[in-house]
């Protein structure tokens, strides 16, 4: 047990503490909603950050801190905004940092707690789905133009699927547990797309695409939504770091879209809805027309169809290692979450036609043929 009230006294907040009690559902870090005495003062969350999975808390406080201040700052221009709400408000300590550090080396924030919001774990209609791209594409278009350095790489090869397949081939090699011949048909799998998969790292390398601040995490739940269930905040700010914009969107599609569970064992519940799709795409593409380059949206449909390959790539590759990452209820659980990703997967290459139709429609973009970029390159 921690002793909140004595955690809490190291920070700037304003009412009398009164109560301290675990809060949220999240799996890294300690999440407690801190209620103060005065009906006229905010409650906050403190956190305590996991630094064994974060090992450079400074340096991602540091990015959240740069990042809230900087959509603050934007929020507090607009006639009728809310910033307090709007965006999260990191609470300093006595001595003006962004974080505290207890006796037991233990890192702890606080942020005001945004009240009177909605959160949902599933997204069951296409106008729920256009919030949550709503949201994530205003987040991802109000840090085009900040300032300064780059932020700082919190998780080092999140999403390098080059970096994916690399550890994947290294586990298979070595097939601690003697689950490799389980796995057949699923090396199949990875093995028959791994080049097509490394399609957004090329256009990057190729200068085709820039490095923007995306959010790397972006499922429904960390949407906040009015009582109204519209957009208001995005929240657990912990792997904002440069990436693709592809990974923010396609991230969200893989979560936000599947009519099954993310580890369901009836393969045939899985299938990518089509209206979740379009509804997402639509306010995504609403908010991020204007800052994204022609090819980045072009590509948009196909970051659907990498991220259920990146993460059933992760699912299997711990499979295979013995299961030492993500935690599992049963022998064969990371097997069966692969297994679903990939359905997902193929779900999606069946529609994907009309997924790109979709991008194009609300992207404004004329439809970009296979080889138009190579056809221009080779006129100039």
């Amino acid at each position: 047990m921690h002793d909140l009230k004595n955690i809490v006294s190291n920070f700037r907040i304003t009412g009398t503490y009164t109560n301290g009690a675990p809060y949220g559902s999240g799996h890294i870090n300690d999440t407690f909603k801190i209620d103060t005495k005065e009906a006229d003062q905010f409650n906050y969350i403190l956190q305590r950050v996991n630094h064994h999975v974060f090992k450079d808390v400074p340096g991602l406080m540091e990015n959240v801190l740069r990042v809230t201040q900087h959509i603050r700052k934007k929020l507090e221009s607009v006639p009728g905004a809310n910033p307090d709400r709007e965006v999260l408000t990191v609470i300093p300590t006595l001595n003006g940092a962004s974080y505290h550090v207890d006796q037991e080396g233990n890192f702890w924030r606080m942020y005001i707690f945004i009240w009177d919001n909605n959160s949902y774990d599933m997204v069951d209609s296409p106008e729920k789905a256009f919030e949550g791209g709503r949201m994530f594409g205003k987040f991802q278009s109000m840090l085009a133009d900040l300032p300064g350095k780059p932020l700082n790489d919190t998780i080092p090869n999140f999403h390098n699927i080059t970096w994916r397949l690399d550890m994947f081939t290294e586990v298979l090699g070595k097939n601690p547990m003697k689950r490799a011949g389980l796995i057949r048909e699923e090396i199949e799998f990875v093995q028959s797309r791994a080049e097509e998969m490394k399609t957004i790292l090329h256009l990057g390398e190729a200068g085709k695409i820039p490095l923007r601040i995306t959010h790397n995490d972006t499922k429904f739940n960390n949407v906040l939504l009015t009582k109204e269930d519209k957009g208001l905040c995005v929240i657990d700010l912990d792997t904002v770091m440069p990436g693709y914009v592809h990974y923010d969107f396609g991230d969200s599609i893989r979560t936000s879209t599947n009519t099954g569970n993310e580890d369901d064992k009836d393969l045939s519940a899985i299938e990518m809805n089509i209206d979740l799709f379009e509804g997402y795409a639509k306010g995504f593409l609403q908010e991020t027309k204007e800052t994204l380059n022609k090819v980045e949206i072009d590509h948009l449909a196909f970051a659907g169809k990498l991220f259920p390959y990146i993460i059933g790539l992760r699912f299997i590759t711990d499979y295979v290692d013995g299961d030492n990452y993500f935690k599992i209820h049963h022998e064969h659980h990371n097997l069966q979450r692969a297994k679903a990703q990939f359905k997902l997967l193929t779900s999606m290459e069946r529609q994907y036609a009309n997924m790109q139709e979709i991008v194009w429609k609300y992207g404004g973009v004329a439809k970009v043929t296979p080889n138009r970029d190579a056809d221009r390159d080779a006129e100039s």
